[in-house]
């Protein structure tokens, strides 16, 4: 047995040895094969059964000490089920609960990893191989991951497998957090033989869990276009519980993220379990109960239509899944992930710092603008105190609808006779930014680039392509394709001052075929055009750091890690009434942070629904995320625009407090009538609580809210505030004082509202 520890500092303990790097230890027992990750909160155990099984021994609230003999194991036999070879008299291999799984022994579930050889055979037998442990995280190559800054922060340990018979190893890869309670995971294959391997599933985690399901609900994230990520909670159920992907994007269908959730849980109190994937692509996720109430949570690429070949000494990186458990709810939960993906995913000059609120006039204009509408639009927007103004669709080529152009990204001078130099100088001038979008993904039938690179889409071979809002994806697996989008888009960049841009991409995948893969490669195209897009994305911002950038997918077709890694914010939904958004971006909220998520004012009645809410409605929505207007300001009356300019004061003087204080989610809009967040901020001296009221209801009793996260013993002024588009006089007096018990315990009363109305109620901390 070789043992491996790349750290300098270990000290032995009753047959252990622990690993230190910051605050976090991971401990193992040589002689028992088991380790313990521990984070500041959670501790993640596995160990080894003679050599051949991976176990998940805990994984749960922090304990002190862990005294387990896996040579004691003592399984209950079931009538029916095979004992894995190797490890007679230890229980079947079935009802284990793994960490790791194969397909083709006698564990039948779902498994982690499905190869198929050069023989024919689909049988994996994995043993313990060595391991090592050291201080700090890995990148994952060609792919987005959690970071550190520095190597104190986490540790990682990695497991080595090795199949004996067919040559191939599997490294599995654990990071601990200190500060942070999540594990990230994710698994390494190598194929050291000399013939070819193929990987038919791999999941980049999959546990099998203590508890019993039943005690269980499955909470996930579903939706479509402008409706994205609406919050789902169901009963675990016996057999398997999954949502997927098969658009070639993380798609608005299905979030890659899910959670267990125990049935006593809310968003305050109980035991939560998430599972999220720092992935863009076709992915895979769910839950599979067996008969024994064994539970089985596994996410990974979506095994549907991917076959990925492996030649002698090729290696193959899965994508990283990232684990947390809370004990504070399901918003403990979120505050977890926030935490990590605000600091240690989301990257760059923008990261930490308090970003644009802008205009974008698409909503104003769509196609029909001119130079002349524009700099009419951006007047009014630094007469308000707005930092940017948003050039979108229709800028190049031949576009004047969305029917042709795409890929030509040259300036229309029809629109622009001074080109986008002379109009961001003119832009500039006003005292704003200015920023461009781009679909760089997609191309248009009728255009120069398909006309001279037909072969460049995404299309089937000798079949007729289906269109998607009258474009093709192209084909991003493909090296010259994404040489050819970095050239073009570095070019346009590079000659205009342009400071932000919004990345689009308007249609899902169809007609899965590549000109560039062979016949035995087909089965790779959608994992390699994700690796392609990263490609394109890691040396766009890298050679651009000084812009800001923002991903969209029809809205929030790919809102995912895998995106915030590149791009620390995405547009959220393309329905940006604020009704609606009262739904959308609390649903995000469950995973996302609030710093991730594009949210503007659009114009009354809203293009989507109809609606009419108030400015001041639609401002109390929009100032939770990353703010700006969507609407030809040019329109807006004296009275709104002097509205307009008090809740930009607002978005600058406490985005902060939305975008990096702890959120406490207290009333659901998919429960019950209102949305109720509160948010405290990083140095816990002011706190927001936004209620959003959805539809009046006549002569209703009083609404409570008891906040939550307060310091008991503190005083907190009331500094602030507004329902609707009048101050709250009439409700409270601005300047009483509360304890922090009294807030938590007895709470804030809330009189009838009218429909899609919002308070605002802000306290500082004496």
């Amino acid at each position: 047995m070789y043992f491996y520890v790349a750290i300098d500092i270990m000290k032995m303990y009753n047959n252990y040895i622990l690993i230190f790097g910051g605050d976090v230890v991971i401990t193992y027992n040589k002689e028992k094969q088991i380790f313990k990750l521990d984070t500041k909160n959670t501790s993640y155990i596995i160990g080894f059964l003679r050599d051949r099984l991976l176990l998940n021994l805990y994984y749960g609230k922090k304990l002190k000490d862990f005294d387990y003999n896996l040579s004691d194991l003592s399984v209950h036999g079931r009538s029916l089920t095979s004992v894995e070879a190797g490890l007679e008299g230890a229980g079947q291999g079935e009802i284990h609960s793994l960490d790791f799984s194969t397909f083709g022994n006698a564990d039948l579930r779902l498994p982690t990893l499905h190869l198929k050889y050069a023989d024919g055979s689909m049988v994996s037998c994995f043993k313990y191989r060595n391991h090592k442990i050291y201080a700090g995280k890995p990148l994952l190559k060609g792919l987005p991951a959690t970071y550190v800054e520095d190597d104190s922060e986490a540790d990682t340990l990695e497991l080595e497998l090795f199949d004996e018979l067919q040559k191939v190893s599997v490294t599995l890869i654990y990071t601990a957090f200190n500060n942070i309670d999540a594990i990230a995971r994710s698994i390494r294959v190598k194929n050291e033989g000399e013939n070819q391997v193929q990987i038919a599933r791999i999941m980049s985690a999959t546990i099998d869990m203590q508890s019993a399901a039943m005690d269980y609900d499955f909470l996930h994230l579903d939706g479509a276009w402008a409706r994205e990520r609406f919050v789902r909670r169901q009963p675990i159920y016996k057999g398997n519980q999954e949502i997927y992907s098969r658009r070639g994007i993380s798609s608005p269908h299905h979030n890659p993220f899910f959670a267990m959730v125990r049935k006593d849980a809310t968003e305050l109190n109980g035991e939560v379990y998430g599972f999220n994937l720092i992935y863009s692509g076709n992915f895979t996720a769910g839950i599979e109960c067996d008969v024994y109430d064994t539970t089985r949570a596994y996410i990974g690429i979506n095994p549907f239509t991917f076959n990925w070949e492996l030649e002698s000494g090729d290696e193959f990186q899965s994508p990283e899944a990232i684990l947390t458990y809370s004990i504070e709810g399901i918003s403990g939960m979120s505050r977890i992930f926030h935490k990590l993906y605000r600091t240690r995913l989301c990257r760059g000059k923008f990261r930490d710092t308090q970003r644009y609120a802008l205009i974008n006039n698409w909503e104003g204009t769509y196609f029909n603008f001119t130079e002349e509408k524009l700099i009419d639009i951006a007047k009014k927007g630094a007469e308000i105190g707005l930092d940017l103004m948003v050039l979108d669709d229709g800028w190049f080529g031949r576009r004047n609808d969305d029917k042709s152009s795409l890929g030509d990204w040259f300036v229309n001078k029809e629109k622009l006779p001074n080109g986008l130099d002379g109009l961001a100088e003119k832009i500039n001038a006003i005292g704003m930014k200015f920023g461009l979008w781009f679909e760089p993904e997609m191309v248009s039938p009728d255009s120069d680039l398909f006309r001279a690179h037909p072969d460049w889409a995404i299309q089937a071979k000798g079949r007729a392509s289906s269109l998607g809002r009258n474009q093709l994806v192209l084909d991003l697996s493909r090296n010259e394709v994404c040489d050819y989008i970095i050239d073009v888009i570095t070019d346009v960049l590079s000659n205009a001052n342009i400071e932000y841009v919004k990345w689009d991409m308007n249609r899902s995948f169809s007609e899965f075929w590549s000109f560039g893969l062979d016949s035995e490669h087909q089965g790779e195209l959608c994992h390699r055009y994700v690796l392609g897009l990263y490609r394109v994305m890691e040396t766009l911002t890298s050679r651009f750091p000084n812009i800001l950038w923002e991903g969209c997918a029809s809205g929030g077709g790919r809102f995912d890690g895998g995106i915030l890694y590149y791009m620390p914010q995405i547009w959220t939904s393309d329905c940006s009434d604020a009704g609606e958004r009262m739904r959308i971006q609390y649903g995000t909220s469950i995973c996302y942070p609030l710093s991730a998520m594009g949210s503007h004012i659009s114009a009354v009645p809203n293009h989507q629904t109809g609606r009419e809410c108030t400015l001041a409605t639609r401002g109390d929505i929009a100032t939770m995320g990353q703010f700006g207007y969507e609407l030809d300001m040019s329109k807006m009356s004296d009275e709104e625009l002097a509205q307009a300019k008090e809740q930009v004061k607002f978005y600058k003087k406490y985005g902060e407090v939305f975008h990096k204080g702890d959120l406490y989610r207290l009333r659901s809009p998919f429960d019950g009538n209102e949305a109720v967040m509160e948010f405290i901020s990083e140095d816990k001296n002011t706190v927001i609580l936004n209620y959003a009221n959805r539809l009046c209801t006549i002569n209703n009793a009083v609404v409570i809210v008891k906040l939550a996260g307060l310091d008991p013993d503190a005083i907190y002024t009331e500094v602030e505030g507004h329902i609707g588009n009048n101050t709250f006089s009439n409700m409270v007096t601005v300047g009483r004082e509360y304890s922090g018990e009294f807030l938590m315990n007895y709470g804030l009363k809330f009189t009838n509202q009218r429909d899609f109305q919002t308070t605002i109620r802000i306290f500082v901390k004496k």
